[in-house]
């Protein structure tokens, strides 16, 4: 498969074209996610400013305890949940989901659905 082709450069394609409209400013910051095949990252991103706000992951040791007996959409629900409360403690009560370039379905919608249960609008 040719480099033009390939799933990683559309993923990034799609996701240029998405923040071509999608713009998180200090009133309003943009929620972001990075999935590998093993973990799951988001941020909430004032883009104004170039300032991450908030950030969670499952890497981090508060979401990784359990995680062995869990399925990979349910520790993506707990990382919403977490990123849900860290920018609720900020301040942070509204959002723009940019969803990455993936698909919004399974582990992506867990955890919007996990950020939204905590307090987001978006």
């Amino acid at each position: 498969m040719s480099k033009e082709h390939s799933t990683r450069y559309m993923r990034i394609a799609r996701h240029n074209r998405v923040r071509k409209k999608i713009n998180g400013t200090s009133a309003r910051p943009r929620l972001v996610l990075f999935r590998s095949l093993n973990h799951i990252y988001a941020q909430v991103i004032d883009d104004t400013q170039g300032n991450t706000l908030v950030t969670a992951s499952s890497n981090e040791t508060s979401t990784k305890s359990n995680t062995n007996s869990r399925s990979r959409e349910q520790v993506s629900s707990a990382v919403g949940s977490l990123l849900g409360l860290r920018a609720m403690e900020k301040g942070i009560r509204k959002v723009v989901f940019d969803a990455g370039g993936y698909k919004y379905h399974g582990r992506v919608r867990a955890l919007a659905d996990a950020a939204r249960e905590a307090g987001l609008e978006f």
